[in-house]
């Protein structure tokens, strides 16, 4: 299913700028973006996967991971397909990365009546970029807060200042992946950059209940100087009561590096933790 998206720049020779993320893709007539599912049709840029879902789950709300957003709770869970950074070790590659992903249709009306009806405590956009998902997820988003139901993303946080602004005011929570404190780590490996990421962390951290996690993997970003610069930035920047979630890395899509030793990730909630009150490991 598609629709069209107003986040974008119309040009000459019917070419469009989409205006969702840093990347501001430039696409000719045919042309996708660099998500894989936004499309210039004509001189009109769609979302083409407006209305389609990859996975649907009742799942605990830790394991987005938030712990301490109505800890306990339950949250329906549901993605679809597509994401805006290419990172070679993706947990959910199969439906990020793999675009022919079957996905099956459902409305922003039965998603809201599937919540209600399980007692969820809302809806959790989640398993791949929910950003890119942008204009389901904030219809569906009013429609749940009009049913008393809470909004949580989880997050790369690549996502222009505009369009979060626009759907700040529909979100409870956010968990947002901080992958690397160094932006040579976001171009090489992610085909990103790293000040939007904080930029849409400090944002969120002023309009709803943020969590942060930083995925370990070892040779690449678990230096203890890693820990210590993500510790130090979000207790400055943030506030030393935000909580930080170190996850252990397993091989997987493109990457074979052996799982990450799970004395890396106490030495990161040591050092973390000098900086921080709350610490978690996940994958453990």
């Amino acid at each position: 299913m598609k629709k069209e998206s107003v986040l974008c720049e119309l040009m000459d020779n019917n070419k469009v700028r989409c205006l969702l993320c840093p990347h501001y893709c430039f696409l000719a007539k045919g042309q996708k973006g660099r998500c894989g599912v936004r499309q210039n049709q004509n001189g009109r840029l769609y979302s083409l996967i407006y209305g389609e879902t990859t996975s649907v789950a009742l799942d605990p709300i830790e394991k987005k991971p938030l712990n301490h957003f109505h800890p306990g709770s339950q949250i329906l869970s549901l993605g679809t397909k597509g994401c805006n950074l290419k990172c070679p070790w993706c947990q959910n590659w199969s439906i990020s990365q793999c675009l022919d992903s079957p996905t099956e249709k459902i409305t922003c009306e039965e998603i809201i009546a599937q919540a209600k009806d399980l007692n969820s405590l809302g809806i959790a956009y989640t398993y791949n970029e929910p950003f890119i998902w942008y204009e389901f997820v904030y219809d569906t988003a009013q429609l749940a807060h009009q049913a008393g139901l809470k909004n949580v993303l989880v997050s790369n946080g690549y996502v222009n200042q505009k369009p979060l602004q626009e759907i700040i005011g529909l979100i409870d929570a956010m968990n947002i992946d901080i992958k690397s404190m160094d932006q040579s780590f976001y171009q090489k490996y992610c085909q990103g950059r790293l000040a939007p990421v904080l930029e849409t962390a400090e944002f969120a951290n002023k309009h709803c209940h943020l969590e942060i996690t930083n995925l370990i993997i070892p040779t690449l970003n678990d230096q203890e100087k890693n820990f210590a610069e993500l510790a130090d930035w979000i207790a400055k920047q943030l506030g030393k009561d935000t909580p930080l979630h170190f996850s252990r890395y397993f091989p997987m899509y493109q990457t074979k590096i052996a799982p990450t030793p799970v004395e890396t990730l106490n030495r990161a909630a040591e050092i973390a933790g000098k900086k921080l009150r709350y610490v978690y490991l996940g994958n453990v």
